[in-house]
């Protein structure tokens, strides 16, 4: 299979695009919420905040004396739980408590540091303005001369009546100077222990006229959001949020089908470990995963094709032996009726020992048959005249407790789920009917299935053999002795069987003793 989207390249693809759409969004919050200069490092928001409170404060010292301004100080920190100072421009504390200030505090103020008086600008350049030529004063002693001569016959100017007093000139007085908008200056940390320094920028200045003096406010804090004044956490909140949810939103497909594909594979090997070699994988992924979903394809092929190579190999070998042990039997009949007595002792334990070959030829018959499948179709069963027949057959002289209701029916095979209950009650009768009664029940199960429960008194098996009862020859020695002519395919039998009616079968050790094996059948209607 060629790969064309390996899981690399799928990774990085989506890795792009995340990193891009979280750019995006880092890129319309900065535009929103953040500003250059000093103040960068702030979200929009508190900034504002910032130079609210500073205008707040500046106004009210513009108000009051010098003398005053450390009450308004005091109470600005004891409402917003931080530490207050008011600077000079020469950086010398003007009010507020006396401050520690760290050198990177100190070194911060001088390097905003404004000289006192106007600022002085460049000299103005080129030649001086040029107006009109004055007129020379006249020699002293000689009379003015006027633009227009009077004409002798001219009347003189009439002078102003002296009962219209002159309207006084208005004095305009300077129009009041705007005040300077706060500007933050620096935030920084230093100091032992750490803490946040905020400077702003404020103006200040008494009396009409007169010049504003640039004051830094000071600003320490020993967190840095400053009690919520310094930094806003929810924008950044919000961001961190908007982030990962996008982040999760664009990995969301790759990693969904990820994970489906794995899930599936995983289903998969648990249905080829129970046996199920017909099951199949989707291969329509073009990645490493849709790669290995045809190799475990492949290899549930070859599975089934090994496994069913070897029962059919079993089954032939099994019904080759039958030919042989029927000629033994037959020719061991005819020595036994012409051998003298003294060997017939001999010839008993040569006959036992071909029963019990011919009893595990059988065996290994009916589990060939079982492992091929079911060859009737499913038809309505009865379980408790299904259970009452089996035991009657299977061991009529056992005690039982048949707890199965008359309306207990299944749809299901019927040859196969008697052979496997037929093995179970042989059993059960073999290593533990004298221990007491053997109990059949149903049970309801989950999922619309029904439970079929065979308990006996006896010894039971081990713990750690639970899991393994079930596999051909495979007995427990400590429980299930040789002497007791078990062959080791019952239990496999019967898994076969269950199998082929679409269930599971199942064993446990109950608290009060004995062995339990539970059919859990579908309960089809």
């Amino acid at each position: 299979m060629r790969l064309k989207f390996p899981l690399a390249f799928k990774a990085l693809f989506w890795l792009l695009a995340n990193l891009l759409l979280v750019a995006l969004i880092a890129s319309i919050f900065a535009k929103d919420q953040l500003r250059p200069g000093f103040d960068g490092l702030l979200s929009g928001s508190a900034a504002q905040r910032l130079n609210a409170t500073a205008e707040i404060i500046a106004a009210e010292l513009r108000d009051l004396k010098p003398t005053l301004w450390d009450t308004v100080l005091e109470r600005h920190a004891a409402a917003h739980h931080l530490q207050f100072a008011l600077f000079r421009p020469d950086a010398v504390q003007a009010a507020g408590p006396a401050l520690a200030l760290p050198e990177k505090i100190s070194g911060a103020l001088r390097e905003h540091h404004i000289p006192p008086g106007p600022p002085q600008g460049p000299p103005p350049q080129g030649p001086p303005p040029q107006g009109p030529p004055l007129r020379p004063s006249p020699p002293i002693g000689e009379d003015i001369p006027r633009p227009f001569p009077r004409h002798p016959l001219q009347a003189p100017f009439p002078e102003a009546p002296p009962h219209e007093p002159r309207q006084p000139s208005r004095i305009r007085l300077p129009a009041a100077r705007p005040n300077p908008p706060p500007r933050i200056l620096f935030f920084l940390r230093a100091g032992q222990p750490a803490r946040y320094w905020l400077g702003i920028r404020i103006g200040l200045w008494h009396g009409p006229g007169s010049e504003p003096r640039p004051y830094t406010l000071l600003l320490a804090s020993e967190t840095l959001t400053g009690h919520g004044l310094f930094l806003d956490p929810l924008p950044w909140a919000g961001f961190a949020a908007a982030a990962l949810g996008v982040s999760a939103l664009v990995w969301l497909p790759i990693v969904g089908g990820i994970t489906r594909a794995v899930r599936k594979l995983n289903e998969a090997a648990r249905r080829i470990a129970k046996g199920g070699f017909d099951t199949r994988v989707p291969e329509n992924r073009r990645d490493e995963l849709g790669e290995l979903a045809g190799s475990v394809n492949t290899m549930a092929q070859q599975l089934g094709d090994y496994v069913a190579r070897q029962r059919r190999l079993t089954a032939d070998i099994a019904h080759e032996l039958c030919s042989p042990i029927a000629r033994m039997q037959r020719a061991l009949a005819v020595v036994e009726q012409r051998a003298p007595d003294d060997q017939k002792t001999y010839l008993h334990k040569l006959d036992s020992e071909l029963q019990h070959m011919a009893r595990l030829v059988e065996e290994v018959l009916s589990f060939s048959r079982a492992e091929a499948g079911p060859a009737t179709d499913p038809e309505s069963v009865n379980l408790r005249a299904l259970a009452l027949e089996v035991a009657a057959s299977e061991a009529p002289e056992a005690e039982f407790e048949v707890a199965v209701p008359d309306t207990a029916c299944l749809r299901t095979l019927r040859a196969p789920l008697e052979r496997a209950l037929a093995n179970v009650i042989r059993n059960a009768v073999r290593y533990a009917g004298s221990a007491g009664p053997i109990r059949i029940e149903t049970r309801t199960g989950p999922d619309q299935t029904l439970d079929l429960v065979v308990t006996d008194r006896g010894p039971g098996v081990p713990p750690e053999a639970l899991a393994k009862i079930f596999e051909p020859f495979y007995r427990p020695e400590a429980a299930r002795q040789r002497s007791t002519g078990g062959t080791g395919l019952g239990l496999a039998i019967v898994q076969s069987c269950i199998r082929a009616c679409g269930g599971s079968v199942s064993a446990s050790l109950p608290a009060e003793g004995g062995l339990q094996i539970r059919f859990r059948l579908p309960n089809q209607p």
